[in-house]
């Protein structure tokens, strides 16, 4: 018998196998059709309970927002289109699960870290401003957590929260420094210690061994990663290093949240749904924010308008201060300083900073003052000549400049 090629045998013979009937090929491309509808349908199921879980993880603060807007005639207009101001705030409250280990719940909290984060309209850069706990000023009247409401007073910066929480500090900030608040983040102990160790860790650097019982804290000095733990306490510890006071412990925190921003745009984690999603799933589960940022949607779109800044543009300072006269122990504002600092931000002009200089005294170790060149000083006494007829134009004064430091800048503290 032959084929029709006239091969003895057929097809068989030949040493190949028999095409499947039409039929067949058909059923399978159907079922291969079927499983990557399948797999395509699993992803998006999959996707969309991942987003529905992280989106549910954000606690929105309306009692803030509402009591924002009772005092909306008081608080400051926006003068700058586009750029965004946002408080971050470090509660010590005791409350809630892993928190209980760090003292008694007493049904109170304190910002045990304030910092208003400046983001320009342009997102080329990130100024991050250090609010001292212990800065004396004046707290408006507020809503406390039993209804009831504080008398106007002037104490010190953390007694705001403590009192009223979140709406609280933002008008006390508000007042302070001229500035409209877009938005707020309160982050707890427990949660801090999830985003460092949703990163892998945090590296930074000890000039000298480390050993202090009350913030749980031992370690040799040196560069070394710290995780959970050992983030939290050297972000919080006070007296076991440097000279004890408020405003090392500012700059501490400035060092690591500066290594944070490095470690995470160097690893690519904004980039990397593998190691994005653990960090997403650790900030939204551990932050309580107003309602604008209260959506995964709201805080994504954040994060990509800032995710490609440079770290040497990503910059950190201390509000400028000194020992208050009447109590040493206390902060006051260092003016004109101050003001001008504010007034930056408030207009969305650069801030520049240089790292800290050697300091001499003790008064010199708690401030933390900008320093303007003494031609940009001149400068400005001419221009105020000019202002009233007097003298020759001349250019403006230069920005001045502000002791801090940048998230490039990670060398030993």
């Amino acid at each position: 018998m032959t084929d029709s090629a006239g091969i003895p045998g057929g097809t068989d013979a030949a040493g190949g196998e028999p095409r499947p009937p039409r039929n067949r090929r058909r059923r399978l491309l159907r079922w291969i059709g079927l499983g990557l509808v399948l797999l395509v349908l699993a992803g998006a199921a999959t996707g969309w309970w991942l987003y529905n879980k992280l989106d549910g993880n954000i606690t929105e603060d309306t009692s803030a927002a509402a009591e924002l807007e009772r005092y909306e005639r008081d608080r400051p207009a926006p003068l700058a289109t586009g750029a965004r101001n946002i408080l971050l705030i470090g509660s010590d409250s005791r409350s809630g699960r892993g928190n209980s280990g760090y003292g008694q719940d007493k049904g109170t909290q304190r910002s045990d870290t304030t910092i208003l984060l400046h983001l320009p309209k342009d997102r080329r850069s990130a100024t991050a401003v250090s609010i001292p706990r212990d800065l004396m000023t004046e707290i408006p009247s507020c809503l406390q957590p039993d209804g009831s409401r504080t008398r106007a007073s002037f104490a010190q910066f953390n007694w705001a929260f403590q009192w009223g929480g979140a709406a609280c500090t933002i008008r006390t900030v508000e007042k302070l420094t001229g500035i409209r608040i877009n938005h707020h983040m309160v982050i707890d102990f427990r949660g801090f210690k999830r985003m460092v160790d949703a990163v892998g860790g945090v590296e930074v650097c000890l000039r000298a061994p480390v050993d202090d019982v009350q913030a749980k804290l031992r370690l040799p000095a040196g560069r070394q990663t710290l995780r959970g733990e050992q983030a939290l306490g050297f972000v919080r510890a006070r007296h076991s290093l440097g000279n004890g006071s408020d405003t090392e412990r500012m700059e501490r925190q400035q060092q690591f949240l500066g290594s944070l921003v490095k470690k995470v745009q160097s690893n690519g984690v904004l980039l990397n749904p593998a190691r994005l999603y653990p960090l997403l799933d650790a900030a939204t589960s551990s932050v309580t924010t107003d309602p604008g940022l209260a959506s995964l949607r709201s805080m994504y779109e954040l994060v990509r308008g800032v995710r490609g800044i440079p770290t040497d543009r990503v910059t950190f300072l201390t509000v400028p201060r000194r020992p208050y006269s009447p109590d040493p122990n206390r902060d006051e504002l260092v003016e004109p300083d101050a003001t001008r600092l504010f007034r930056q931000l408030r207009e969305d002009e650069p801030v520049t900073v240089t790292a800290p200089q050697p300091k001499a005294s003790a008064q010199a170790t708690a401030s933390a003052t900008a320093s303007p060149t003494p031609a940009a000083t001149a400068s400005e006494a001419i221009s105020e000549g000019n202002s009233t007829g007097e003298g020759t134009p001349t250019p403006s004064a230069p920005i001045p400049t502000f002791t801090g430091t940048t998230a490039e800048n990670t060398e030993c503290r």
